[in-house]
């Protein structure tokens, strides 16, 4: 089995860094719930609390509990919330709507249904495509975002979201996870990405049989006028990139058209990193992420 196919604080307030643990350890009983948002039922995890409140949105075929390590790392100061997108995990799959406008508008109606007053939003992969687009469509909702290693979609020489080929072979990647046992893919993952944490590999092996096959039945997606959207973008936007010798998507060009079209943006590389910069440089990852968001306005030291 492989991976899929692509598409500063002070030393009293910061938070633990995520560890590799015990083997096999089972996800935090965080409390979870659903909420109807955009037309159909979402489910989310929250670790809870009077603080500023922090949304995470997971990649294609990940689900809420794959962000365990960065959750658990960031909950003493954060209340984060971590959605099952469409299709993914414990949520509703309905039968169309997995293009990035959709999802964006499902991230709203969470941020407004669970009254999140501007909330810090980070996404990988997908999930950042679907924090872009929530900024540029939805300005008013998120106080900053985060993107980790997203489609640049943005780009008119980049595939569009969800092709035919895409959707043929993720098909018979996940395919090939439902020929294992939970154990056997722990294992396989274990051995391929030995610098992940040991708290992401249950719920990352869970996700991969826990993805509707609804997902790939859509074959025409709304079209995004890109420059248009990323216009509307008025929050801070920070763009995390890793190395494309590794798997991560973002280049050097890819991460300055985005630039061009957002004049604001920050870009932050972490060396060492594929796609997964989250769990292949975790450490670093969150000294990243953590540097960036306290720097933002109000933000508590």
């Amino acid at each position: 089995m492989s991976n899929k196919p692509e598409e500063g604080s002070s030393k009293d307030n910061s938070d633990p860094a995520p560890g590799r643990g015990s083997r096999n350890a089972d996800p935090p009983a965080w409390p979870s719930g659903d909420i109807w948002a955009n037309g159909i039922r979402l489910h989310y995890y929250r670790t809870g609390g009077d603080k500023p409140p922090l949304v995470l949105a997971h990649g294609f075929a990940d689900d809420g509990l794959c962000w365990t390590s960065v959750a658990r790392a960031l909950e003493r100061s954060y209340d984060v919330v971590m959605l099952d997108a469409r299709g993914h995990g414990r949520s509703q799959a309905p039968a169309r709507g997995y293009g990035p406008l959709d999802q964006a508008d499902d991230l709203a109606g969470v941020i407004a249904g669970l009254k999140l007053p501007r909330p810090i939003v980070l996404g990988h992969s997908m999930g950042a495509m679907t924090v872009l687009v929530l900024a540029g469509r939805h300005p008013d909702l998120p106080g900053a975002v985060l993107l980790e290693d997203p489609p640049a979609w943005w780009m008119k020489d980049f595939p569009p979201p969800f092709t035919a080929q895409w959707r043929a072979q993720s098909k018979e990647w996940i395919a090939g996870f439902r020929r294992h046992s939970r154990s056997e893919i722990i294992a396989a993952q274990r051995l391929a990405a030995p610098n992940w944490p040991e708290e992401d590999l249950i719920p990352w092996a869970d996700s991969k049989t826990r993805l509707s096959l609804s997902f790939f039945h859509e074959d025409v997606l709304p079209e995004v006028d890109w420059p248009r959207l990323l216009r509307g973008i008025n929050c801070p936007v920070l763009l995390l990139t890793a190395d494309p010798e590794r798997g991560a998507i973002v280049t050097d060009a890819q991460a300055a058209s985005l630039r061009a079209m957002v004049s604001h943006l920050s870009i932050a590389h972490i060396a060492g990193a594929g796609h997964n910069i989250h769990r292949d440089q975790s450490a670093r990852f969150l000294e990243v992420v953590r540097a960036f968001m306290q720097e933002l306005p109000g933000a508590k030291e």
